[in-house]
């Protein structure tokens, strides 16, 4: 999927008193910590598998864009954008701890994301979403203006 344009309209408020997003730059540990949480329903093992030297090369990349929700000092969620200040970004990760899903805590994070990365001025932010993803996925991206530009059936081994 890919967005080619800023979301339109009013950004959107927090729908819980007290949640807070920002760019931050957490260690590897603190990182893989909130993906384990994040991640461990939607088989998110890309980053876990990855050496820790080149985990944190990774985390410090000025092309890494790391965006973290909080409630009350608590981290729920994550959007991770690769290709931060280039022409086209990667939200290669987006998700929220299962215990902050159904309070829309998820759209107002991937809007507050995607618009502080638009505001470096991409021609495009694209992701890939398959059938691990929440099952609400494609929907919350489309309805923030992803659409759909290739679709590819792939098979993994267990």
């Amino acid at each position: 999927m890919e967005q080619v344009e800023p979301p339109h309209g009013a950004a959107l408020s927090p729908p819980v008193a007290g949640a807070r997003i920002a760019k931050e730059s957490p260690d590897a540990e603190d990182y893989l910590q909130l993906c384990q949480c994040v991640g461990a329903t939607l088989q998110w093992d890309e980053r876990l598998r990855m050496p820790r030297n080149e985990l944190s090369t990774f985390l410090r990349s000025r092309s890494t864009a790391l965006y973290i929700l909080r409630h009350d000092g608590q981290a729920l969620g994550l959007c991770e954008f690769d290709g931060f200040g280039e022409r086209e970004v990667e939200l290669k990760h987006f998700g929220l701890i299962p215990a902050a899903q159904g309070r829309r805590l998820g759209p107002y994070l991937l809007d507050w994301s995607l618009r502080a990365m638009w505001s470096d001025g991409p021609d495009r932010i694209w992701l890939h979403t398959d059938t691990n993803d929440h099952p609400k996925a494609k929907s919350t991206y489309e309805r923030i203006g992803f659409k759909s530009y290739a679709e590819v059936w792939e098979e993994f081994p267990d």
